[in-house]
């Protein structure tokens, strides 16, 4: 015979599981810090002055 397996612990683990997967993007996509958020925000206005700069106007 097989083991027996507690369904509620496999359910636990795998929302467990869950929760750090969810985590881990959490901390990827907000875990900066202000400085690294603040050259990221003027690198890309930069860009769009130098973008809006070399457009033509009819």
């Amino acid at each position: 015979m097989g083991d027996i397996v507690s369904l509620k612990l496999h359910r636990k683990r795998k929302e467990r599981a869950a929760k750090e997967e969810t985590a881990a993007e959490n901390r990827v996509q907000f875990g900066r810090s202000k400085a690294e958020k603040t050259l990221t925000r003027k690198l890309n206005e930069t860009a769009a002055k130098e973008i809006d700069s070399h457009k033509r106007e009819e």
